[in-house]
């Protein structure tokens, strides 16, 4: 049986392992709960934990800041984003991601979801 390498939070986020590494980026469910992005907060790399802000972003439903689904140390933030936080509202994970993280709790990503939670 192949594990599933793609889990999603609650809050709206698509994790994708590949092999020591974790990419984070928006899923399906949280563009639809946010809306169109306009301007994204984007953070620093260092170690982040669960209780922390990953990314604030202003869209047309809201301005919300997301919780890291994950705690670990960010090692890559996609700076892209700074200047076109509309690269959030795309379906191709290679535009849309966010950070990637090390230093993760296999139990943590492993209790995430395997669906993300749009019907």
């Amino acid at each position: 049986m192949i594990e599933n390498t793609v889990k999603y939070s609650e809050n709206g986020f698509w994790i994708k392992k590949e092999a020591d590494k974790y990419i984070i980026g928006l899923s399906e469910k949280g563009q639809d709960d946010l809306g169109e992005v306009s301007f994204i907060d984007l953070p620093e790399t260092g170690a982040i934990k669960t209780t922390d802000t990953l990314i604030g972003v202003e869209a047309a439903k809201a301005m919300t800041d997301l919780a890291s689904p994950l705690a670990g140390t960010i090692t890559a933030v996609n700076e892209a984003l700074e200047n076109n936080p509309e690269n959030l509202n795309s379906t191709d994970a290679t535009v849309n991601w966010i950070v990637e993280l090390t230093d993760v709790s296999e139990e943590a990503f492993a209790a995430l979801q395997n669906e993300s939670g749009l019907e």
